[in-house]
């Protein structure tokens, strides 16, 4: 892609944010998060013709994190950058959005009838509504190797990337239900398929246990942990070790599907939204939370199925039951 996707044409200058965050401007809704939810909330706002700020670390979120995406409708093959890109040009037209890049929320409280948005920049913003939809981050391993060839090998959703590794040897990482419906999404794909999970035991629903039990591609490695993954241009390998005898060995694999849970981006507004147990923020049908005028919507919420046409339909709701709730304030 020939466009910096840093290179909005609606980020505010340095100059801007001081001065925004030092008056007394008040914005109508305020997005926290650049993922899929957010900039479909932040377009639906826009056509409402009502003043909205984005803020978040960058545009794209968990999106990024995938090389290929084949079951987004209108395209048959998408990356995850050129779909990204093609959300930032369809926000680009709305100049009534203003966007703060590479700062994270910290903070939201009542202040009188509107709510001041805190961030780690000490920056203050004040809004009438407040869309929260900062997603979820990936648990890491944070193992050697990982990091450098995430999108080379290493996949953290196997329903986006399962099919790329058709007749390759791969290894899965984790024993839940997550790791699980990884396996079988590559069970009729991939040529082996390697299960280390850290227990020796599976911590999956016995009917997802089964479904894999009788499969001849699997070669399940109980009470074991992945030390190190192994590539240049792309994933060569891994090593293991036993957590029983401390032995390890190199496991030649082409993939690594790394299922060890998510980590909703939620800790910022444990004090004015509840979350449940997972930290995800609770939110009805019309994704308002438990408290009035603040909305929730895509992967940060308890809504099922983590998907990026899932939370683009969430952001669109989010933000036309925002305008209604300022409808109701005016």
């Amino acid at each position: 892609m020939g466009t910096n996707l840093l290179d909005l044409k609606l980020i505010l200058p340095e100059e801007d944010i001081e001065r925004i965050s030092q008056s007394d401007d008040i914005y109508d809704i305020i997005i926290i998060g650049g993922g899929p939810a957010g900039m479909t909330s932040a377009v639906y706002s826009a056509r409402k013709q009502i003043k909205t700020l984005l803020i978040s670390k960058d545009i794209g979120g968990q999106m990024l994190w995938t090389s290929d995406i084949e079951n987004y409708m209108g395209f048959q093959y998408v990356t995850g950058k050129e779909l990204t890109e093609k959300f930032r040009s369809q926000m680009e037209q709305f100049p009534i959005v203003d966007i703060i890049l590479g700062d994270t929320v910290t903070k939201i409280t009542k202040a009188d009838e509107n709510f001041v948005v805190e961030t780690e920049k000490s920056k203050k913003f004040t809004g009438k509504t407040v869309i929260i939809a900062s997603g979820k981050r990936y648990r890491p391993m944070n193992v050697k190797g990982e990091k450098e060839l995430v999108g080379k090998g290493v996949s953290y959703c196997a329903t986006c990337d399962a099919p790329l590794f058709a007749g390759k040897d791969v290894l899965v990482v984790g024993g839940g239900n997550s790791a699980l419906t990884a396996v079988i999404d590559l069970m009729k794909l991939a040529n082996k398929i390697y299960i280390v999970n850290i227990t020796k035991d599976w911590q999956a629903d016995q009917i997802m246990i089964d479904r894999i039990k009788d499969a001849d591609n699997i070669i399940p490695l109980l009470s074991h942990k992945v030390t190190a993954i192994h590539g240049e241009k792309y994933v060569t390998g891994v090593t293991i070790e036993s957590l029983d005898t401390k032995e390890t060995k190199d496991i030649t694999v082409q993939g690594v599907f790394i299922e060890i849970g998510l980590l909703p981006n939620s800790e910022f507004a444990k004090d004015i939204v509840r979350l449940n147990d997972q930290g995800e923020i609770i939110v009805d049908c019309m994704c308002n939370t438990t408290t009035p005028g603040i909305f929730a919507a895509g992967d940060v919420t308890t809504v099922p199925e983590k998907q990026i046409s899932v939370a683009i339909g969430e952001g669109s709701k989010a933000a036309l039951s925002a305008y209604k709730y300022l409808l109701t304030k005016s």
